[in-house]
């Protein structure tokens, strides 16, 4: 129902100018929902890791597409078009690639047997506290040195994703005990409210978005009013983010101490809830689903490639194995996002020393593109399609609390980093796995749980 109100919305509200840009945007909003509404057709409780990295093709593409996002009018309609075809190639050939893999259940107990013990669930909340803790520290002091930094980053997040997944989950299934919902809800609370106080709201957004996915995928059921309470504060707090940042960022004011955070928010909420200025039209005033648009980034790649810029040839994910190496044994590694300012610098919208400060988002279908061209969006399709159909059938019957069920639960939450390139994807997606899965496997090999 919701899928097809939305289709018939735009298909009568669409700015595009051009009729086939609506075809194309409303096939491309088809393409990124089909994969889900078969998930939910199906009512099994297999992780729905490979929907929900479809469905972030409705506000990353469809949506902008279809509701002329500001920037498109810097490009002419056959570029348009061409970015268009390319991402719904990308979804065609991911969604039959995905309908045709299968392989059977793996049965090894390495694949069935839980490593993680039920009791644990006494221990998440305390799992989640390392994360908060790392966050005010990351955040508002300098104790972590820069040197130790990304390993921290890479274990403690490890941690509160799996926490953070599994209690929502367990919440959706009603197996969570009614005292630990409080505590979750708090402990969740804490680490979105502190990572919003950086001005970047993603971070935030992406613990809710996890927690929702746990929630859904153990419930079947989706929690409108818990949805229906966050997106106006999320709105509020977009629509004041821009003053904010022209306060901090470029003013030079002193970014505020924890004891100081409750004004500050105070303030942001009061700018968020300001009219817009004079002269502003809607059209012209920030939107949410603007910053999340990569439409506009994957038409400027097509307008330039491969005139007057070439393909880069792989050169982008040539940087991929580097980011396997730990930066211990490598003092010059490149850092996560090197691909992503390669990008930049490549198409001029930054020069090197910038990226230091500033990362643009360009996404995985947008570097695939870039490399390529419509040969690169399809071998992407190829390798995630063919990727998450693979390990989703082996790991069936894996318990949540297996090492095939734990992978999955950051898969999880990677699925939905559409604006990272493949080195920082599979890099970052790397170091979580290895803390996720390291932890129980030390905890087993020395104290026997």
């Amino acid at each position: 129902m919701a899928l097809a109100l939305a289709l018939g919305y735009f298909a009568f509200t669409a700015k595009t100018g051009n009729v086939l840009h609506t075809y194309l945007g409303l096939l491309i909003l088809i393409g990124a929902a089909l994969p889900s509404l078969l998930w939910a057709k199906r009512a099994d409780y297999r992780f729905p890791v490979f929907e929900v990295f479809m469905l972030t093709g409705v506000n990353t593409y469809a949506i902008p597409l279809l509701t002329g996002h500001s920037q498109l009018s810097q490009y002419t309609d056959d570029t348009i078009t061409t970015a268009g075809l390319a991402v719904l190639f990308f979804q065609v050939v991911a969604n039959l690639v995905y309908a045709v893999t299968t392989a059977p259940p793996k049965r090894s107990p390495t694949w069935t047997q839980e490593v993680i013990s039920r009791h644990i669930t006494d221990y998440l909340a305390y799992g989640m506290a390392v994360t908060t803790v790392y966050t005010v520290l990351s955040e508002f002091t300098e104790l972590i040195p820069r040197e130790l930094n990304s390993v921290l980053r890479a274990a403690c997040f490890g941690i509160g994703i799996i926490c953070t997944f599994i209690q929502a989950r367990m919440w959706g299934e009603g197996t969570l005990p009614h005292r630990s919902k409080g505590i979750f809800v708090f402990q969740l609370f804490l680490q979105v409210f502190f990572s919003w106080a950086a001005l970047f709201l993603i971070g935030g957004l992406s613990i809710l978005v996890l927690a929702l996915l746990g929630y859904t995928s153990g419930g079947r059921k989706i929690p409108v009013l818990a949805i229906a309470l966050v997106l106006p504060i999320v709105g509020v707090l977009h629509n004041g983010k821009s003053v904010m940042r022209d306060k901090y960022w470029e003013g030079g004011a002193p970014r505020p101490t924890i004891t100081e955070l409750p004004s500050f928010f105070q303030e942001w909420i009061g700018h968020g809830l300001e009219p817009p200025a004079e002269g502003t039209t809607l059209r012209e005033s920030p939107k949410v689903l603007d910053r999340t648009s990569l439409f506009h980034i994957f038409c400027l790649v097509v307008s330039l490639t491969p005139e007057p810029l070439p393909y880069l040839d792989g050169e982008t994910y040539g940087f991929v194995p580097g980011q396997f190496v730990p930066s211990v044994f490598w003092d010059a590694k490149p850092p996560a996002h090197i691909a992503t300012n390669t990008l930049s610098v490549y198409y001029g919208l930054q020069v090197m020393e910038a990226t230091v400060k500033t990362t643009i988002a360009f996404g995985l279908l947008t570097e695939a593109y870039a490399n390529f061209g419509f040969i690169g969006m399809g071998l992407i399709a190829v390798f995630f399609a063919f990727s998450f159909k693979k390990f989703g059938c082996w790991a069936a019957r894996s318990p949540m609390l297996s090492y095939p069920g734990l992978v999955q639960i950051v898969l999880m939450a990677w699925s939905f980093q559409a604006e990272l390139t493949f080195a920082a994807w599979s890099g970052s997606l790397y170091q979580a796995c290895i803390v996720v899965l390291g932890i129980p496997f030390l905890v087993r090999k020395f104290l026997g749980e």
